[in-house]
């Protein structure tokens, strides 16, 4: 039953503590996103490197639009400039790019990006890079909810043949393994509404180190620690 060894196909990442990173140097909670970009394009150098399927990021959650609009607004300028300046160096990579979450709600010309980006690498086949972006896990599961519903209204399937794999297939990347490995950074321990259904079974991984401090060597160290544990998915 055990995994005990093995490399995870798939690791989730909640990049937290850009803000803290910052004012501990008396900066501001921007300058700490910069740097924490520049901190996420080495993890994903070193997520391709160690061999990992799919990476998935929790970028932007629908609750961040309470941040302040400066900050909002900067985080948004952030993943355009994201977008535009990385994205043939990740095709080069064999990298596909996705996302995940409520992309109707964002900007117009990050849609446009998205949009542009998921077509630009659908071909790669090294590594899946998802971009949890306007996401939160109740919205996916209610979304979920909407389409099943409408599905039935539509005389698509009958309500007894509705099953956990059924349902899955309505998520927002079904085709996705969920996570094996979630990595949260700095102290906090608690998942925030990410991928709520898919984190079931997936060992959770805490650091304390703050996000723009999230090494590559700290990234193995996460794996490594996954790679000694022995996941029974609810067996003996």
């Amino acid at each position: 039953m055990g995994e005990k060894g093995k490399l995870p196909i798939h690791v989730a990442i909640i990049m937290d503590g850009n803000g803290r990173w910052a004012q501990k140097r008396g900066l501001s909670r921007i300058y700490g996103h910069k740097r924490g970009v520049e901190r996420t394009e080495e993890i994903i150098e070193a997520a391709k490197e160690i061999g990992i399927k799919y990476l998935t990021l929790f970028t932007f959650s629908t609750e961040n639009w309470k941040r302040p609009e400066e900050e909002v607004n900067f985080l948004m300028g952030l993943l355009e400039d994201y977008l535009q300046s990385k994205m043939n160096k990740l095709i080069e990579e064999n990298i596909r790019f996705n996302v995940m979450g409520r992309i109707s709600g964002l900007p117009k010309s990050v849609q446009a990006l998205i949009n542009e980006a998921m077509e630009r690498s659908a071909h790669c086949r090294d590594m899946v890079l998802t971009l949890a972006l306007n996401y939160g896990g109740r919205a996916e599961i209610v979304d979920a909810v909407k389409k099943i519903a409408k599905r039935l209204m539509d005389n698509g399937f009958n309500p007894n043949d509705i099953d956990e794999e059924i349902f899955a297939r309505f998520l927002y990347c079904p085709q996705i393994p969920e996570p094996d490995l979630l990595i949260r950074t700095s102290g906090e321990m608690r998942i925030s509404n990410f991928m709520l259904w898919q984190l079931a079974y997936t060992e959770l991984y805490f650091t304390d180190t703050l996000w723009p401090d999230f090494t590559k060597e700290e990234f193995a160290k996460a794996i490594e620690d996954y790679m000694r544990r022995e996941r029974r998915f609810g067996g003996v």
